[in-house]
């Protein structure tokens, strides 16, 4: 049996969240430090349509999104971040801390939050399972 890449594990985890939740419009895996560990579907800078969410310049935007929305709770005193929700006219992005990592995930507007949110923190745990492994 071929042993899996954790790149392959992460793609997969992201695989299954969008067939959890149909109108997952891309989801991305950052590190701490802005750069892109996995992307789904997976694209490149030249495809952007393909991905939005999967370009770098995203994925350094989400993990500083995630400092500073650390950083406010902190200084409010309000506990451990849960989630970062941003919504615009044609779409919503929900970020989660993910250990080491975040976890952005955008949607079409028309999409349940309740199941978006579900599936993503669970995907999460998996997510920090992987990376800690």
């Amino acid at each position: 049996m071929a042993r899996e890449y954790r790149s392959q594990v992460l793609e997969r985890t992201l695989r299954t969240l969008h067939r959890a939740v149909p109108g997952i419009i891309a989801s991305v895996i950052v590190n701490n430090d802005g750069l892109l560990v996995s992307a789904y579907p997976p694209g490149n800078d030249d495809a952007y349509t393909e991905n939005p969410t999967g370009s770098p310049q995203v994925a350094a935007m989400a993990a500083s999104l995630i400092g500073l929305a650390e950083r406010t709770m902190g200084r409010l005193a309000q506990g451990e971040l849960q989630r970062l929700l941003i919504e615009g006219e044609d779409g919503v992005l929900v970020i989660y801390p993910a250990g080491r990592a975040a976890l952005a995930v955008l949607v079409g507007r028309d999409v349940q939050p309740g199941r978006v949110l579900y599936a993503a923190s669970r995907a999460c745990r998996d997510i920090i399972a992987i990376l800690d492994s």
